[in-house]
């Protein structure tokens, strides 16, 4: 069966991670914060909905993907009424928790399955070394968790893993704590939460894989504008990059330098991809990206590089199997603790649909090359693992049954309504 070629113009919708943060740091804000293109996915929901039970007043127009927070400042959230359901949302729960920490009250957090099989020691150990009471109710290291707002102190917090999450989770309860708090990371993560926190009035200073935050007395109200996910974006681009005469725009994607990785892997297998009007919007760098269908080789994948496309692995996965040679993927442990674990859930679902892959402990090897075909896909609920699916299947020509295909509206409620407005110009 022939692969449709991609073609037109494509937006895909607001950052998933600088959503959850601007909620955040817009209730954490004194003023009314105005937030354009934010993402309207389950995951950030989830968040407007925990800050509106801390007593934050917020406006979600849907239909315009704009939303306004009416902050009370620092130190001006109240205690929930019952327990904060997180959802399906790591970011979430994580970074709530950093805030949550000093809060002059108690709370528990929870979650859906998932959440509740993911670890949350990696922040209860430094919020615990500033002085936190955190702990897991049912103490496996995972929610739900009981937090009890106390004082803090700043600390010094080598993370053993290079995480977002982590580092922002220790930045912003480092907003309440006595003295400087300083996260050094293995390499650096995403920088959303340092430059957000920058455009809402608070220092942080970086140097490599350190941020300092120093407390500020209070934080400002923003008008921001979220650009496109490269995450979500990213789909669009294996598939064009891949598919003869394809010629695809995929307009005002943040390419920020700890997101990029995806880009630089691709153009280093021999995509065709150009950054057209790279500009500064909100403090995050955009671009229009232009993809052209070609033909990719194998490549390696590891080391520094592996935090700046971490959600990226699995679709990645899916275009080395289209590629010329062998791809290796490695030090990419930290897919096993996603909605997933991605390693061991893509390598099954790619064998199946006929791949060679092997997994491994902290990656995988796949030698492409090999004719794909339709097979049962199960997601288990994990967007990215369903999206990655969607597009294996149109690569081969032969769409896969994916078992719970409908959780990308985790992420990307309109996936498969933009997937067919591309294939159908």
């Amino acid at each position: 069966m022939n692969k449709t070629p991609l073609l037109g113009e494509l937006t895909v919708p607001g950052d998933k991670s600088i959503s959850h943060r601007s909620v955040m740091l817009g209730a954490l804000a004194k003023g009314t914060t105005k937030i354009e293109n934010f993402l309207q996915g389950a995951d950030c929901l989830s968040t407007i909905d925990c800050f509106r039970a801390l007593g934050i007043s917020i406006e979600n127009h849907g239909d315009k993907n704009r939303i306004l927070i009416h902050g009370k400042g620092l130190r001006g959230l109240s205690a929930p009424h019952s327990v904060l359901d997180c959802g399906n949302s790591g970011t979430t729960t994580r970074l709530i928790s950093g805030i949550l920490a000093a809060q002059p009250f108690s709370c528990e957090l929870t979650g859906d399955a998932s959440i509740k099989k993911r670890p949350m020691g990696r922040i209860i150990t430094p919020l615990t070394a500033m002085g936190a009471d955190i702990s897991s109710i049912n103490r496996n290291g995972c929610a739900p968790l009981k937090i009890r707002g106390r004082h803090l102190t700043g600390i010094h917090y080598q993370s053993p893993v290079a995480s977002a999450q982590v580092k922002s989770s220790v930045l912003l309860a480092g907003l309440y704590a006595d003295g400087l708090t300083t996260v050094t990371e293995p390499y650096p993560s995403r920088n959303h939460t340092e430059l957000m926190l920058g455009g809402f009035g608070a220092r942080v200073e970086t140097d490599g894989s350190s941020a300092t935050l120093t407390p500020p007395n209070e934080l400002f109200a923003q008008e921001l504008t979220v650009p496109g996910d490269i995450s979500s974006a990213a789909y669009f681009i294996t598939a064009a990059a891949l598919i003869p005469g394809s010629e695809l725009l995929i307009k005002n994607v943040g390419v920020n330098p700890t997101r990029d990785g995806i880009l630089r892997v691709y153009q280093s297998m021999g995509a065709d991809i150009t950054r057209l009007h790279e500009r500064t919007g909100s403090g995050e760098p955009v671009a229009d990206l232009l993809i052209r269908g070609g033909r990719l080789c194998g490549t390696s994948i590891g080391g520094a590089l592996i935090p700046a496309l971490i959600d990226e692995l699995p679709i990645i996965a899916v275009a080395a199997c289209f590629a010329e040679g062998e791809t290796v993927i490695f030090d990419a442990a930290e897919l096993k603790v996603k909605e997933s674990n991605r390693i061991a859930v893509m390598a099954e679902g790619l064998s199946s649909m006929g791949a060679d892959v092997t997994e491994t402990e902290d990656g995988m090897i796949i030698r492409g090359g090999r004719p794909l075909k339709s097979a049962v896909i199960h997601s288990r609920l994990d967007h990215r693992v369903a999206m990655s699916f969607a597009i294996a299947g149109l690569l081969c020509g032969e769409m896969p049954d994916i078992k719970g295909g409908d959780c990308v509206k985790i992420s990307y409620p309109d996936f498969y309504d933009d997937l067919k407005k591309v294939t159908s110009c």
